[in-house]
């Protein structure tokens, strides 16, 4: 039958059930699809902290948020056009973030009495049946019953059949927005090519969720949107921790040094581990520890014998490497620790997004211990700042942190392709043996950078001391002497700060130089920043923003364009850590916006805040 069809310029879908009804696998190939199809995309992938929650119930509910559009996408929206569930608990958990109007695709056998028992409604309330929902268009579809009823036949068990039911989803959701088959039919082929019969059930149940929308005599509406105006050049869908390992490896590529991995699985981090061992055809070494100390220091270790050593984690993680790192700062020798945060304290909330590790990275460890701290703000940008974070630890023989988070980590958005020429150039200085005969190797003497140059073990003449001890400036031979330690103290902040010679000067990404107020963000907040103050812009408000990426040392140029807005706004998923750093370092009276629920900014909380601030 005829069906409506309606263009929309983006679209926000939030696809929910428990956390074994393949909600993630759904998300991330409608993702890939809608990418290759050319729109621009934003995802927020929520995952459940438990392991396994009980079936059915709300701590079980997992969910992916996709927003995609022909026009600029930075958030993955702030509420839904179209919510799926699963399940009644998937509903309840996620109703308030469907916009009125909005449609909601229910799978009618999660609302059977156990279930909505599981999800706490009240005995003999069914929310699909009793008008709570009539603000909103409501499709139910028995996608379970229509499961089974597509694989009768098969030999496959009940159990096997309905985790299928996931692909009747995606396929109808295919149906509604015109989108292709042949990237998932592939994707199932290449997943399950040892399970033949696997492939034959989930792409017919594929194909059954697609044939749903044109057979069903539901009046239902299928939109388009078309492709994004997006510079030319090949695009892929990435994650924030993919892009980060690929960063690792074309860094490591650039400089001509081996990449060294050592790592120890931690939520949100692990996903760059799993990637860089897929590319040992670049000659990366990943190393799985035993704990997040060997981990950490095999990195040092590696580094050590002239490879670019890498460790990862999250919070807990980092206070466990922290003696370490202060190791690696005193032997002053290149290290990436990258920090994927989430929230804390201890284990807190692994799976749910953060900023709250940025006091950390710059001051967590014993005595003055300097480091550079670096942070990306969106998943794509995490090639870029991961990239950059190697060639300063190379360029500048130093430890530097990359501050990443589990929302852009784990989200995905249209990543092109760079070109291997216009990647930065990667400068590395081995130490040579250019003394003249009798004099010693000085294994800390400075260049114009003051860094060190890398002596590499085993190099005749090079031999020299490392260790955790303070060192004489110049030789490195163990010193107790006062006013040695004062220099060398004073001399590794110095070298840090040096730093800011060599990075970009911060720029304003929207809005006049000067005016009444400047959104001031870093990190995962770039997308909700942008947004809001695009709209605010556009609708006559004397406000910018800008987004710093260089932590430490700050852009030198910051302060001036702190000072020139009358206020300073800066919206910080933590209790107010980046603001305590510019109070300090401008004297400006600058003033927080936090969030601390494990989940991002909603451009519209930033909007309204600084209207707020500023009056209409």
């Amino acid at each position: 039958m005829n069906k409506a069809q309606e263009v929309k310029k983006d679209v926000v879908v939030l696809f929910a059930g428990d956390s074994g009804d393949g909600i993630q696998l759904v998300g991330s190939q409608f993702t890939s699809t809608t990418a290759l199809y050319g729109n621009d995309v934003s995802t927020f992938p929520n995952f459940p902290a438990e392991i396994r929650a009980p079936q059915g119930t709300l701590p079980g509910v997992s969910g992916f948020q996709l927003h995609f559009g022909s026009v600029e996408i930075t958030t993955s929206g702030d509420a839904c056009d179209v919510l799926v569930v699963m399940n009644s608990a998937a509903l309840k958990a996620n109703i308030r973030q469907l916009k009125q109007g909005g449609i909601i695709i229910a799978n009618s056998d999660g609302f059977n009495p156990k279930d909505l028992k599981l999800a706490k409604y009240p005995e003999g309330v069914n929310p699909l049946k009793d008008g709570s929902l009539e603000k909103f268009k409501v499709h139910e579809i028995d996608i379970t019953k229509l499961t089974r009823t597509c694989l009768e036949g098969s030999g496959m068990g009940t159990k096997e059949t309905d985790r299928s039911k996931n692909m009747f989803v995606l396929g109808f959701i295919y149906w509604m927005y015109n989108r292709s088959l042949d990237g998932t039919i592939e994707f199932l082929k290449e997943q399950f090519k040892k399970r033949p019969e696997l492939i034959d059930a989930n792409v017919k149940v594929l194909k059954a969720g697609y044939n749903y929308g044109d057979t069903t005599e539901t009046p239902m509406t299928r939109y388009e949107v078309k492709p994004a105006p997006m510079p030319k050049g090949t695009y892929r869908s990435i994650t924030g921790n993919q892009a980060t390992a690929l960063a690792l490896i074309a860094a490591s590529q650039k400089a001509g040094v081996t990449l060294f991995y050592g790592s120890y699985p931690i939520t949100p981090a692990s996903d760059i581990l799993h990637e860089l061992s897929k590319h040992k055809n670049y000659g990366v070494k990943t190393f799985q520890a035993e704990d997040e100390i060997a981990a950490v220091t095999s990195a040092i270790g590696a580094s050590f014998g002239g490879n670019l050593g890498v460790t990862a984690s999250s919070g807990p993680g980092i206070a466990l490497k922290a003696e370490a790192i202060g190791l690696a700062l005193m032997l002053e020798l290149p290290l990436v620790i990258c920090n994927i945060q989430r929230g804390g304290p201890s284990t807190g909330l692994p799976t749910k997004t953060e900023q709250s590790d940025l006091l950390q990275a710059l001051y967590g460890r014993n005595g003055e211990s300097p480091a550079v701290v670096l942070a990306a703000n969106s998943p794509s940008d995490c090639f870029t700042m991961a990239y950059e974070a190697c060639r300063i630890a190379i360029e500048h023989m130093t430890p530097v942190f990359f501050l990443s988070d589990g929302y852009i980590a784990n989200g995905a958005e249209p990543w092109r392709f760079p070109q291997a020429k216009d990647l930065k150039a990667i400068s590395v200085k081995y130490a040579e043996k250019n003394f003249s005969e009798g004099e010693k190797f000085l294994p800390y003497k400075r260049n114009e950078k003051l860094a060190r140059s890398w002596a590499i073990p085993g190099t005749k003449g090079l031999e020299h001391r490392i260790g955790g001890l303070e060192k004489e400036n110049e030789t490195g031979n163990i010193s107790y002497d006062p006013e040695n330690h004062e220099f060398m103290t004073k001399m590794r902040t110095a070298r840090i700060e040096k730093i800011a010679d060599y990075i970009p000067l911060q720029t304003i990404d929207n809005g006049k130089e000067k005016g009444k107020l400047l959104v001031l963000g870093w990190g995962s907040t770039y997308g909700a920043i942008r947004t809001a103050v695009k709209e605010l812009i556009a609708e006559g408000y004397d406000v910018a923003n800008a987004h710093v990426k260089y932590m430490h040392p700050l852009p030198k140029n910051l302060g001036n364009i702190v000072k020139n807005f009358e206020k300073v706004l800066i919206p910080e998923m933590n209790n107010g850590q980046f603001i305590k750093i510019i109070r300090d370092k401008f004297l400006v009276d600058a003033i927080g916006f936090n969030k601390i629920k494990g989940i991002p900014f909603a451009s519209g909380e930033i909007k309204n805040k600084v209207i707020e601030l500023i009056g209409k």
